[in-house]
């Protein structure tokens, strides 16, 4: 099975820890490192602002900044011990790997890289809606781990709605297929994790869902690869894309998770 893994440039735990991951049981025929421009992100904020209005983007604005000044350092030092982790089980990339550097995964000359390195399943971890003309490229398709259940969490932090809802039991990452859609793509599995409610962030949470499930994952995919995986009949359920987190419910969140310790 050759795969092709898109990330960015930013996420060492995709760009180093999963690519070699994927090594260990395909054929990685190359990675495409997106490194992206500023605009981007205005034009992020552009969207959230027409999502929520401008109240409540203070609160989207309030739980960044408290993000940075509170979670982000414990995090990054789990980060880098997991990546210790997955560096000592599964070897470095080889060499011949090849390596593409751009500011979208969009882009036409992307696009070419993709096609050149004829992957037959492609796993995108990854901020962008990928072009048709892209995600189409593998014969097996391309994939996400979308952090959240789907359909009822999609877009890009369904495990912190999941808990910020006291759903703890949607609380997962979803592997589908893209299609058209904002992660309304075919379902192939969810996988879920032990966690701390109290202690943990959503992102730690998030990233314990893949990091602890890699071997099922990596059936899964040979699965869809061989042929003999099924997707999940999603018909019938509720269908919601959630935004950007709020302070506010993240801080009702942890009052009742440590309200709810014994």
């Amino acid at each position: 099975m050759r795969t092709l893994l898109i990330c960015h440039h930013d996420d060492p735990l995709d760009r180093d820890g999963l690519a070699r991951w994927l090594a260990s049981f395909s054929d990685l025929a190359g990675v495409v490192v997106i490194e992206e421009r500023r605009g981007r992100a205005l034009r992020r904020v552009r969207r959230e602002l027409q999502r929520v209005g401008w109240l409540r983007f203070l609160d989207v604005v309030a739980f960044r900044l408290y993000y940075r000044l509170r979670l982000a350092a414990r995090d990054a030092h789990w980060a880098a011990q997991r990546l210790e982790s997955l560096r000592t089980k599964y070897a470095a990339l080889p060499a011949a790997v090849p390596v593409h550097r751009t500011h979208s995964p969009n882009t036409i000359d992307t696009e070419q890289f993709i096609r050149a390195a004829a992957p037959d399943l492609v796993l995108a971890r990854c901020k962008f809606l990928l072009k048709e003309s892209v995600f189409s490229i593998p014969r097996d398709g391309t994939f996400v781990l979308h952090p959240g259940i789907c359909p009822e969490y999609r877009n890009a932090h369904g495990c912190f709605w999941a808990l910020a809802s006291n759903d703890a039991g949607r609380v997962g990452v979803t592997l589908l297929r893209i299609d058209r859609g904002v992660d309304t793509g075919p379902v192939y599995g969810y996988f879920g994790c032990d966690f701390d409610d109290v202690a943990d962030s959503h992102i730690v949470i998030q990233y314990r869902c893949v990091l602890d499930n890699l071997d099922a994952i990596a059936e899964k995919l040979g699965a869809i690869h061989a042929g003999t995986a099924q997707p999940i009949d999603t018909t019938g359920r509720a269908s919601r894309a959630w935004g950007q987190p709020w302070l506010t419910r993240y801080r009702d969140w942890k009052r009742r998770a440590a309200a709810a310790r014994p």
